[in-house]
C-alpha cells in the first residue's frame, strides 16, 4: 500500500525517561517481596549440609505434627526434573536420592509464620551416605572419581572440539607465535533484589498463580507445568517489578518451583523469600575458567591463526552449561578477521552451586585472554595496540570462519573515539611509574536466532489494542527487568504511528493476557521484540489510514499521516484528528487488536560447520572499545581505576538515555570482575556469601566513565538498532589489565586483579 510522505512526531533517537522510572524513584513500584501476602503461609527450605551424599532417609513426621505446619515436601514429592535445555533437565526442585552440593534443597515447609517454619525444619532428620566431593575440574576428572550424575561419566557435561581452517599452517606462516594461560574466578551477579516468589493455588478450580523475580516467565511457566503435572492453561505467571537479573534469573530456579509446590500441597497461598546467602547458593553465576590460548601473528600485526582450550567448573547441575562452553569458543571469532581457528572446551560438574549465564554470557574470560595476548604480541612486535586491532578489522558484509554473518561494524569508529578521548597518542607509555593506560575490544550478539525450545513459533510477538478512548495498549510477554525494554517498545510503536508517546500504555509479562515471549536473555528484546513492535504498529497504521481514507473520501495512497492528524496530501484541508480516525476505524468492528511478529531468517542461524555451531550466530552484533587509566600502589597491591573511556556500536540508539545507562552499567560490572569480585569456597561452602564479603565496587571504587554511542545502523535491527548492554564489558577488563602493565610492568593473567595477586606477581617479578 502506498502512503503519502509523512511528517510525524519522532519518538526514537530521543533521550526518553524510562516509563517505569517514576514508580521506582517514588517507591511505589511493587517488587515480589512487596506484594500483598495477606493470608500467605511462610515457605522455608532445608538445605544440604553435605557436598555429595546419597540420601538414605528423610524423617518428617515430627515436623508434620507441629501445630501451624500446613505442608512438608521432599524429593519424593517431585514428579519431574527440570532445566532450561530439553537435553539437560537434571535437577529436581528438592534433591531426590542424592545431594550434590552444600545448599542443595532437601525438604521444604509451609507454615503459619517464620518461627513455626524454622522449628519445623529443625525437626526434620536426614540420614545420608557421604560420597567423595570434588570442588575443581581436576578433582572431578581424576581416575576413579564418583560420577556426580551417573549418566555423565567422568563428570563431563560437554566436550566441544573443532578446527576451522589450517591452524598449524597459520602458526607456521606467523612471524610470532605466543601462548598464554589465564584463569577467571567464579563470580556472582549480586543483583540488588533478593530472590522471592508468591504462589496462590485455588484447589476448587485447580488454578495456580505465581509471581516471581523471573527473567524468563515463559520457561518458568513451562517447568511449573512439568514439575507439578498441571495443564499449562491452569497456570498464570505474573512478573512484578524485578530488581535486576543479569542472567541469574534466566531459567526456572528451584525456589520458584518449590514455592508453587508448597502452595499446591497446602491448598492456598505461600510466600518464600531467600536470604542473601540463599541467593548465592542459587546463583547461576559466571563459572570459574582455566584457559590456554595460542595466537599467531605476522610482523604487521595480522592474525594468522588461533588455538584455544577452555575448562569451566560448572557446579552440580547443567543449567546453561552446554551453551556457555560453546559461546566461549564461538565468541573468539567475529570481532576480528580470523583465518584459522581451533577450539577445545570442557564443561565439568563439581560439587558446588550451579553456574549459569551472566552478562556477556560465556564470552568474557576468552575475550579478556585473547585481548591480553594481542597486546603482549603488539609490544613484542613494536606495534601500537590500536594499530594491531586496526590491522585485523572486518569489512562488512562479512561471514566469519564459523559461519556467522555480520552486516554492521562500528568497531573502527569506537577505536577512533576512545583513542582520541583518552589522549592515547600523547600519553600511552609516558605516564609516571605506577600510572598506566590500556585498551581492549569486545563484542556481543543481539539475540540468538535459534530459541532454547524450537517450537516453530515466532521469535517475538507483540499485540496492540486500540479502543474507543483512542488509547493504544501494547501487550508483550517480554520482561522488563530494569533494562528499559518496555520503554523501547512504546517508543517504537509511537514512532511508527507518529502519535504522542503519552497515548500509549504497556502491559507486560502476565501469561493470562500477554502473548508468549522467550524472555530477557542474550540481549534479544530490543532487537527481536522491537522488530515485532514495528510490525504490529505498521499493521495498525494500515487500518487507520484506510479509516481516514473512508472518512475523507480519498484514495489510500493520498492519505498523509501526521500522527495525531490525518489529511489528504497536498490539500488545503486541515485534516481530521486522530480521535475521529479511530472512531471511523471502530465502525462495524469495535475494539481493534493487531499483532506483529519477528522471526530470524534461516540464513542468520549459522552455517553448520561443526557440532554446536547453532550457538554463536545472531542477526546483529554490537562492538565496543575501552581505554582505561589506572594507578597501582606497589606497596599495598591496590589497583585504582582512575578513568574509563568506552565506546559502543549499538547500531542505533532508540533511547540514547537508556543506552548510556546500559553502557555505564556494564562498565561498572566489568570493573568489579577486574579488580575485586570473586567467589571462593572452603570445603564446599562459599566464603563470600553476603554483600559485605563479596566485594562489588562501592562508590569509592567506581571511576568516572566517559561514554560514546556509535551508530552503524544495522540493516536487520529495529530502526537499525542492535544490543547495547553487554558488548563492551570484556573490553573494560582487558583494558584495565593492559593499563596495569603500563603502570608497573607486570602482565596479570588471573582475574580478578586483587591486591594479593598484584603483590604475588610483583614479588615473583623481583625474584
Amino acid at each position: 500500500m502506498g502512503i503519502a510522505e509523512t511528517s510525524m512526531n519522532k519518538a526514537v533517537g530521543v533521550p526518553t525517561p524510562l516509563i517505569d522510572g517514576i514508580d521506582k524513584v517514588t517507591g511505589s513500584a511493587k517488587y515480589t517481596a512487596d506484594l500483598d501476602a495477606t493470608g500467605a503461609l511462610v515457605g522455608k527450605i532445608l538445605r544440604s549440609r553435605w557436598s555429595h551424599a546419597n540420601i538414605r532417609n528423610i524423617e518428617i513426621s515430627a515436623a508434620r505434627a507441629l501445630p501451624g505446619v500446613a505442608a512438608i515436601l521432599t524429593g519424593d514429592d517431585c514428579l519431574s526434573t527440570f532445566g532450561i535445555l530439553p537435553i539437560t533437565e537434571d535437577e529436581y526442585a528438592l534433591a531426590k536420592e542424592r545431594v550434590r552440593y552444600k545448599g542443595d534443597p532437601i525438604a521444604a515447609v509451609a507454615a503459619v509464620d517464620d518461627e513455626t517454619a524454622e522449628k519445623a525444619l529443625s525437626l526434620i532428620t536426614v540420614d545420608v551416605e557421604e560420597l567423595p566431593a570434588y570442588f575443581t575440574p581436576e578433582e572431578a576428572s581424576q581416575p576413579g572419581a564418583v560420577d556426580i550424575h551417573e549418566e555423565k561419566p567422568g563428570n563431563l557435561l560437554r566436550e566441544q572440539s573443532y578446527e576451522l581452517g589450517d591452524v598449524d599452517g597459520g602458526f607456521a606462516d606467523a612471524d610470532l607465535v605466543f601462548r598464554g594461560t589465564f584463569s577467571s574466578t567464579e563470580i556472582n551477579h549480586m543483583q540488588l533484589e533478593r530472590n522471592a516468589a508468591l504462589a496462590d493455588y485455588d484447589p476448587d478450580r485447580g488454578w495456580l498463580t505465581l509471581q516471581s523475580v523471573s527473567q524468563v516467565p515463559y520457561y518458568l511457566h513451562l517447568m511449573l507445568a512439568q514439575c507439578l503435572d498441571m495443564d499449562r492453561s491452569r497456570i498464570r505467571l505474573i512478573k512484578p517489578f524485578v530488581g535486576g537479573g543479569f542472567g541469574a534469573r534466566a531459567e526456572a530456579l528451584n525456589f520458584e518451583i518449590i514455592t508453587a509446590m508448597l502452595a499446591k500441597a497446602a491448598g492456598g497461598k505461600v510466600r518464600l523469600e531467600q536470604t542473601r546467602e540463599d541467593c548465592f547458593l542459587t546463583h547461576r553465576g559466571r563459572p570459574q575458567s582455566e584457559l590456554s590460548i595460542t595466537l599467531g601473528m605476522k610482523k604487521d600485526g595480522g592474525i594468522t591463526g588461533c588455538s584455544a582450550d577452555v575448562v569451566q567448573a560448572g557446579g552440580a547441575y547443567s543449567s546453561y552449561g552446554i551453551i556457555t562452553i560453546l559461546y566461549a569458543g564461538a565468541a573468539i571469532n567475529g570481532l576480528y578477521e580470523m583465518p584459522a581457528f581451533r577450539y577445545r572446551g570442557n564443561r565439568m560438574f563439581t560439587n558446588l552451586p550451579t553456574c549459569g549465564p551472566m552478562r556477556g554470557h560465556g564470552t568474557i574470560a576468552t575475550r579478556f585472554a585473547f585481548e591480553t595476548l594481542m597486546s603482549e604480541m603488539a609490544e613484542k612486535l613494536g606495534l601500537d595496540p590500536f594499530a594491531v586491532r586496526r590491522k585485523n578489522l572486518l569489512t562488512v558484509p562479512f561471514e566469519t570462519i564459523n559461519g556467522v554473518k555480520i552486516n554492521s561494524y562500528g568497531l573502527p569508529e569506537c577505536l577512533d573515539w576512545v583513542e582520541e578521548a583518552s589522549g592515547w597518542k600523547e600519553r600511552f607509555g609516558k605516564l609516571p611509574k605506577g600510572k598506566g593506560l590500556g585498551m581492549g575490544c569486545s563484542h556481543m550478539l543481539s539475540g540468538a536466532p535459534k530459541p532454547v525450545h524450537r517450537t516453530g513459533e515466532p521469535h517475538a510477538l507483540i499485540n496492540l489494542k486500540l479502543d474507543f478512548d483512542g488509547g493504544i495498549t501494547v501487550f508483550t510477554g517480554a520482561p522488563d527487568i530494569g533494562q528499559g525494554s518496555s520503554t523501547i517498545l512504546v517508543q517504537s510503536v509511537a514512532d511508527v504511528l507518529g502519535v504522542d508517546i503519552e497515548r500509549i500504555r504497556i502491559i507486560e509479562s502476565d501469561s493470562a493476557v500477554t502473548p508468549k515471549d522467550n524472555g530477557a536473555f542474550s540481549s534479544r528484546i530490543t532487537f527481536m521484540c522491537g522488530n515485532a513492535a514495528i510490525d504490529a504498529a505498521e499493521n495498525l497504521k494500515e487500518i487507520l489510514v484506510a479509516a481516514a481514507a473512508e472518512k475523507l473520501d480519498a484514495r489510500l495512497e493520498d492519505i498523509e499521516c501526521l500522527g495525531e492528524v490525518y489529511r489528504v496530501a497536498g490539500s488545503q484541508d486541515p485534516g481530521i484528528p486522530f480521535a475521529d480516525v479511530v472512531a471511523q476505524a471502530l465502525v462495524d468492528t469495535g475494539t481493534i487488536t493487531v499483532k506483529g511478529t519477528f522471526t530470524a531468517p534461516k540464513e542468520y542461524q549459522g552455517t553448520v560447520k561443526f557440532r554446536g555451531s547453532a550457538v554463536g550466530p545472531s542477526m546483529g552484533f554490537s562492538f565496543g572499545a575501552t581505554v582505561a587509566e589506572v594507578s597501582v600502589d606497589e606497596e599495598m597491591g591496590v589497583v585504582t581505576v582512575d578513568q574509563l573511556w568506552t565506546a559502543l556500536d549499538c547500531g542505533f540508539a532508540i533511547n540514547p538515555l537508556a543506552v548510556e545507562g546500559q553502557i555505564e552499567g556494564q562498565v561498572w560490572m566489568a570493573v568489579g570482575q577486574a579488580i575485586s569480585e570473586e567467589l571462593n569456597y572452603l570445603n564446599g561452602l562459599p566464603l563470600q556469601a553476603n554483600a559485605l564479603d563479596y566485594r562489588v565496587p562501592t562508590i569509592s571504587e567506581s571511576p568516572p566513565i566517559e561514554v560514546r554511542i556509535i551508530e552503524s545502523r544495522d540493516p536487520n535491527g529495529p530502526f537499525g538498532a542492535k544490543e547495547g548492554s553487554e558488548g563492551a564489558l570484556a573490553s573494560v577488563i582487558a583494558a584495565i589489565g593492559a593499563a596495569i602493565y603500563d603502570a608497573i610492568g607486570i602482565r596479570l593473567h588471573d582475574l580478578p586483579f586483587s591486591p594479593d595477586r598484584v603483590l604475588a606477581s610483583l614479588e615473583k617479578h623481583k625474584k
